[in-house]
């Protein structure tokens, strides 16, 4: 098989993963208080759908909302609901959540027999998928139920499972794939059927050679499923770029995967959509790894809603001194200041780095280097973009494409000058949506 990769930029960070690559999938006990917002997708919050007092049940619907881009939560335990007040999530934001106390003994809310997906109509399925509340796991939570549901007139040939896995330190989806390589196949081959498209393909990057072997030795001389080889290049992940990568199609700026007829999941993702559909499970558990400065490293099975530092409280604790906390992986996650920050639907990893390890440098002014110009995957001038958010000049960062990035961080990644370029995109990003929600209203 040849080795497939995108064409336009991207670097070669060290990787980190050899501590959590061979781990085990490890499940953790509750925390002794479980935070669950109300908000941890793409598009609009939920509502309570619970009172302060009432008892819960693990998996049941906890908040809810009527609008299409949207997705329920549900209680990750059985408990008794104590608050639902503004907590303090993994950005910094005050987000209303829902607070349970475990009860000592776990219980499950009631799940459907299990179901046979191909006689299940695309519509049911999604409506399933919708109600289990699954949202992208690979960090953009994008609801799931609204992505396997492409406009009528932009037809899916393509199913793509995005195994790559690029971000440094992070492992889970890489001991999914070992673990679970037949649901993998079964939730590509579902995901097909409910898109109506032709074939699947599973992307995995050259590091994770047992994963490749186990999958294509499934998959030999399968028509419908492939494995495809993916240089190891950050980002590769990243969906247009597999995209590129696996199909040689390029998404127009401003566009989504659906108008070159691809649909893409992660692994973590695709698996999660399969346990709803066959299985009627919710989404209230995920595989997150913790790893770098602790002192046993590894890939949990966590509930949403588990404070930070009850996973590093089950990983050992620190190692060292620890000099900063990121929830995500290091190139597109958030630095945290906060341990009681609960894990979300979107939260992929836990990476504790030392003091030592951190680079110290002061942040300088743009030297004009262009270094981030050649690394940028899509194209854009993040030198640009930068000085006009500094500045608050976010109408000229919108002109210069801001809104296409997606926060890779490739461009922060080798400026000479440290500067925080994502975090300028993100400023940038915050304030152009805010100017189109203004200009919506004022028009309605």
């Amino acid at each position: 098989m040849s080795v497939k990769t995108f064409t336009r930029g991207g670097v070669h960070p060290p990787e980190h993963k050899e501590p959590t690559a061979g781990s085990p999938i490890r499940e953790i006990p509750p925390a002794p208080e479980m935070v669950v917002p109300l908000s941890q997708h793409t598009g609009a919050p939920c509502e309570a759908t619970v009172a302060v007092g009432d008892r819960v049940m693990a998996g049941q619907k906890i908040g809810d909302s009527e609008a299409f881009i949207s997705a329920p939560v549900h209680s990750p335990v059985s408990g008794t609901v104590k608050a639902i007040e503004m907590r303090r999530v993994f950005t910094g934001a005050m987000v209303r959540c829902v607070v349970i106390a475990p009860d000592e003994h776990q219980e499950q809310a009631a799940q459907t027999e299990r179901r046979d997906w191909r006689a299940l109509a695309p519509d049911e399925i999604r409506s399933i998928v919708r109600q289990a509340g699954i949202v992208g796991l690979g960090g953009a939570a994008f609801p799931a139920s609204v992505k396997i549901a492409p406009p009528k007139d932009k037809p899916i040939d393509s199913v793509i499972i995005n195994g790559c896995e690029c971000e440094p330190f992070l492992t889970c989806d890489q001991a999914l794939m070992l673990l679970r390589p037949d649901d993998l196949i079964e939730a590509t081959r579902l995901l097909i059927k409910v898109v109506g498209a032709r074939r699947g393909y599973i992307g995995i990057e050259l590091n994770k050679p047992d994963a490749i072997e186990l999958l294509a030795s499934k998959l030999k001389e399968d028509p419908e499923i492939c494995v495809v080889r993916c240089e190891v290049k950050y980002p590769e992940g990243a969906e247009k770029q597999l995209i590129k990568a696996v199909l040689d199609r390029e998404v127009p700026p401003g566009k989504l995967p659906s108008e070159v007829g691809a649909l893409v999941h992660n692994v973590g993702t695709a698996l999660a959509i399969l346990d709803a559909v066959a299985q009627g499970t919710t989404l209230t558990r995920r595989v997150v790894t913790v790893t770098g400065a602790v002192a046993r490293p590894g890939n949990l099975e966590v509930r949403v809603g588990t404070p930070v530092s009850h996973l590093i409280e089950q990983c050992g604790g620190f190692a060292g001194q620890p000099g900063k906390v990121i929830l995500g992986g290091p190139m597109t996650g958030w630095a945290i200041e906060d341990l009681g920050v609960p894990v979300q639907k979107g939260t992929s990893g836990v990476v504790v780095l030392t003091r030592e390890y951190m680079d110290a440098h002061p942040t300088l002014a743009c030297v004009r280097c262009g270094k981030c110009v050649e690394v940028c995957p899509m194209g854009l001038m993040p030198n640009m973009i930068g000085i006009y958010a500094e500045r608050g000049r976010y109408d000229d960062a919108e002109k210069w494409n801001a809104m296409d990035c997606f926060e890779c961080g490739a461009c922060a990644y080798v400026c000479p000058s440290k500067r925080p370029l994502v975090d300028c995109v993100r400023k940038s990003k915050q304030a152009i949506n805010e100017k189109h929600r203004r200009q919506r209203e004022a028009k309605s």
